[in-house]
């Protein structure tokens, strides 16, 4: 294992150091382990909270700021935050508007995330609503879930909410448009290799230099299958065919388009994916209105892709084009 790490034990705490030094504007706690914005509470404003297993950065530190997420609550390695770790995030960042959680669909996330909602409203009062992301159309009831993955579309809900927050809706807005976020957002991935937990030292699973996996999860989980390792443009086929057809998508539709990087994929590749995304697109009459490239949501050192499209409105549309400053997306400020 070559990784840039001290204590393979204190890489998350590491980390957060480097994020705090990095982003002073960001208030981290270290012994909570929670990323807070440096003005939260904002006053009459709707809190969002995130958050899941370290390991997929920037998601979601790296998106805590103005105009998205209020606070953030990264756990181990691919292991869900714990309930008190959530509590204090929430509290963080109530400012009596009420606090939407927006949890990723793992068994562990969606139990703790609603512990911590219980707790938030016995100690405090505090009005929590949650949403679950199940965007992937890869699997159900995977080695995490029960029901579908929740994976890219996590990035572009949080932007759209983060909007609707801080321009001032109330929770129940919030919450509409999070909603409709995840109701019109696939996605489908895949590996061309493992990843490597720091602490564990070696790949989690084995491809063979020959092979890739179709519908890969975030953690390593197993995808659809295992096949032949292909050109770009038939990746792009296994991975599209099956998104355009389950929401369905349909000619004459505007979409974001967002090609993620699993974390060790250059963004040459991923670039060269994206033409192949959309030349398909072209062809099915679909427009991409909106673009994403890059390593947003990873698995460690994996080296892959994922695709997800979220069919657009104009409120949408405008929610993804307004202002944001995180340390990992930034526009219009």
């Amino acid at each position: 294992m070559k990784k840039l790490i001290n204590d393979p034990a204190e890489v998350v705490d590491s980390a957060l150091a480097g994020l705090a030094a990095a982003h002073p504007e960001l208030r981290v706690d270290a012994k909570r382990r929670i990323v807070v914005r440096g003005d939260a509470p904002v006053r009459g404003k709707v809190g969002l909270v995130s958050g899941g297993g370290s390991g997929h950065e920037p998601l979601h530190g790296g998106f805590v700021g103005l105009g998205m997420l209020d606070a953030a609550c990264p756990g181990e390695i691919f292991t869900s935050p714990v309930p008190d770790q959530i509590q204090a995030a929430t509290a963080a960042v109530d400012a009596g508007a009420g606090v939407l959680h927006i949890v990723k669909n793992y068994t562990g996330d969606v139990m703790n995330f609603e512990m911590a909602a219980e707790l938030a409203a016995a100690e405090t009062g505090t009005e929590v609503h949650a949403i679950v992301v199940n965007d992937d159309v890869a699997v159900r009831d995977s080695l995490y879930t029960a029901g579908r993955r929740g994976v890219g579309a996590t990035v572009i809900l949080e932007k759209m909410a983060g909007a609707a927050a801080e321009s001032g809706r109330p929770l129940a807005e919030v919450a509409r448009i999070a909603e409709a976020v995840n109701d019109r957002s696939r996605s489908m991935g895949m590996a061309l290799t493992s990843c490597t937990v720091p602490a564990v030292g070696h790949p989690t699973f084995e491809l063979g230099d020959d092979e890739m996996e179709i519908g890969i999860g975030i953690h390593g989980e197993p995808g659809r299958q295992r096949v032949p390792v292909a050109p770009a443009r038939d990746i792009a086929e296994l991975l599209l065919d099956p998104i355009l057809a389950d929401l369905p998508f349909a000619q004459g539709d505007r979409v974001l388009c967002f090609v993620n990087g699993m974390g060790a994929t250059p963004l040459l590749e991923l670039y060269l994916m994206f033409d192949e995304v959309a030349r398909i697109l072209r062809g099915h009459r679909i427009e991409i209105a909106r673009s994403l490239v890059g390593p947003y949501i990873t698995a460690l050192d994996m080296a892959g892709c994922s695709v997800t499209l979220t069919r657009l409105d104009d409120e949408l549309t405008a929610l993804w084009d307004a202002p944001v400053r995180t340390p990992a997306l930034r526009w219009g400020i």
